[in-house]
């Protein structure tokens, strides 16, 4: 698997192939009760909410301004609400040895509370900092790009998505993931973007929820329905 921000996407014009994706998807008649189920938003007492619903702010958030450059144990179980695990031995060298520094150092490089759609091109390229994070963890025993990319979003859940193989599948699987759906959600003076943010408030979720996350759920849940068995 390729870093998935190697190359540019469309930014003016028709809209990218993913940007028309996405579009369908979002604008199907089942997405805003997909998000509420999956939030747990008006379910009967009892019934019990997708572990995911907790990912972004588990115990407060990766992002929270003490921890924002530090990938924390919390973060570690954060992750396992989407159905992955850092192996062992590369948890235990985040928390305590040099990779954890190594990880640390770059994240102070990655802009904080800043969405996609409003970042610049650059960060999210080849050889930035996200990228190189991304590289790094993907060079860990164990660590494969869906696990690197759920640790990052975790740190970064505004600027940096979750991707996993439903939701490639689901898209048509672009080459370059971040820089593909960064610039479907800035073409078309934001559209994409500001479509997230209006099922956000239709679903009734906190503002606290990312629209990258909205996307991600909306797209996972579709595709989920589907019955599809995604390699």
């Amino acid at each position: 698997m390729s870093v998935p921000h190697a190359t540019s996407g469309v930014c003016g014009g028709a809209l990218s192939p993913l940007g028309q994706r996405l579009r369908v998807l979002l604008s199907s008649e089942r997405v805003v009760g997909d998000l509420r189920r999956y939030f747990g938003i008006g379910m009967p007492p009892g019934a019990v909410a997708f572990t995911g619903s907790r990912f972004e702010y588990l115990a407060g958030g990766g992002g929270r301004p003490e921890f924002a450059d530090r990938i924390t144990g919390e973060g570690m179980v954060a992750v396992q609400t989407l159905s992955v695990t850092v192996p062992a031995p590369v948890a235990l060298d985040i928390l305590e040895g040099r990779l954890g520094v190594r990880m640390s150092g770059l994240l102070e490089g990655i802009p904080r509370d800043i969405d996609m759609a409003d970042a610049e091109v650059s960060v999210l390229a080849d050889g930035s900092p996200a990228g190189q994070a991304w590289s790094l963890l993907c060079e860990q025993y164990g660590v494969n790009w869906v696990i690197a990319g759920k640790v990052l979003a975790r740190k970064r859940p505004r600027l940096l998505p979750v991707y996993d193989r439903s939701v490639r599948c689901a898209v048509g699987r672009p080459p370059s993931f971040w820089l593909a759906l960064h610039a479907a959600l800035r073409e078309d003076d934001a559209t994409l973007h500001r479509q997230l943010l209006e099922l956000r408030q239709a679903a009734g979720l906190p503002g606290t929820v990312s629209a990258l996350r909205v996307c991600d759920v909306a797209v996972w849940m579709s595709h989920r329905a589907l019955g599809h068995a995604c390699l």
